[in-house]
Formats: C-alpha cells, sequence, structure tokens
C-alpha cells in the first residue's frame, strides 16, 4: 500500500476536462473522483493552477484589441 499526499480540486465538468488531457503529459492527477472532483498531487498543486491559468487564458475571448 502506498500512501500520496493530495490536494482536493472542485471544479467544473469543461476545466476536469482540461485538467484530465494535461494530465495525460504530466502526469499530477492521483484519482479522478467524480464529474466535478481531483485528487492531485500536492507538491504539482501551483505548477497545475499556472498551468491552468495559461491553457484558460487562451480560450478567452475579449474585446480589447491587441
Amino acid at each position: 500500500m502506498k500512501a500520496y499526499k493530495g490536494a482536493l480540486l472542485t471544479c467544473d465538468a469543461a476545466v476536469k476536462q482540461i485538467l484530465l488531457m494535461m494530465d495525460e503529459s504530466e502526469k499530477f492527477i492521483i484519482q479522478d473522483l467524480d464529474d466535478t472532483h481531483l485528487i492531485v498531487q500536492m507538491d504539482q498543486l501551483e505548477r497545475v493552477q499556472r498551468m491552468l491559468e495559461v491553457e484558460l487564458e487562451k480560450n478567452t475571448y475579449s474585446l480589447d484589441p491587441q
């Protein structure tokens, strides 16, 4: 039996799908619990948050011309 230190993430289904896709290459999810909850490695939590912010920023529509 192995013990892992993890953090419970609550998110909507769309964000969860993004996290699952990111996990395919990064491997930070310990357990997929249900439609809106994941347990991720505690030492990867900040990195996952930064990666998710970058990914969500790509999908954000802005009215300001750049």
